[in-house]
């Protein structure tokens, strides 16, 4: 477990038995780490540096009952931009909407309301994304990207 220190309320929303929460004192490092450690975009992740991640970050933890099945973070300067990473729900619960109704709770989030701009990365999930108004960059030669691995 991540303890959690911040005077920060916590947000939660439920769908029957399925909730999302910003408690950090929920969310299961096991369970993400062993997730993430074999995602495309973070290849071999150390639980260290995931751990450092999810303390730099606002996340979101999706829960069935008491088991942990999904997970995104926001990275942000929590006033006028967010950076969506790490989206993922377990594969044995994917079909079921719990995805598209993670990033919605995210982007209606109450304190990202007055972000300018939002970002994130994907190889294969385009058109979830584009169903919340993401597109490809529309002037990608007015953005940089500096990329030190792809893999840890």
């Amino acid at each position: 477990m991540i303890v959690e220190k911040t005077n920060e309320k916590i947000y939660k929303t439920n769908k029957g038995d399925f909730k999302i929460s910003t408690s950090k004192k929920k969310l299961r490092l096991e369970e993400i780490h062993a997730f993430l450690k074999n995602a495309y975009w973070c290849k071999n992740i150390p639980k260290s540096i995931l751990r450092k991640s999810i303390k730099g970050s606002i996340c979101f933890g999706v829960y069935y009952k008491k088991r942990q099945i999904g997970f995104a973070r926001v990275v942000t300067d929590k006033a006028t931009f967010g950076y969506l990473a790490d989206v993922f729900i377990l594969p044995e619960y994917q079909g079921l909407g719990l995805g598209k109704w993670l990033v919605e709770t995210i982007l209606n989030y109450p304190k990202f309301k007055y972000f300018r701009s939002w970002s994130l990365a994907t190889k294969d999930a385009h058109g979830l994304y584009a169903k919340f108004g993401f597109k490809p960059l529309a002037e990608p030669e007015n953005r940089m990207l500096k990329t030190n691995f792809t893999a840890y």
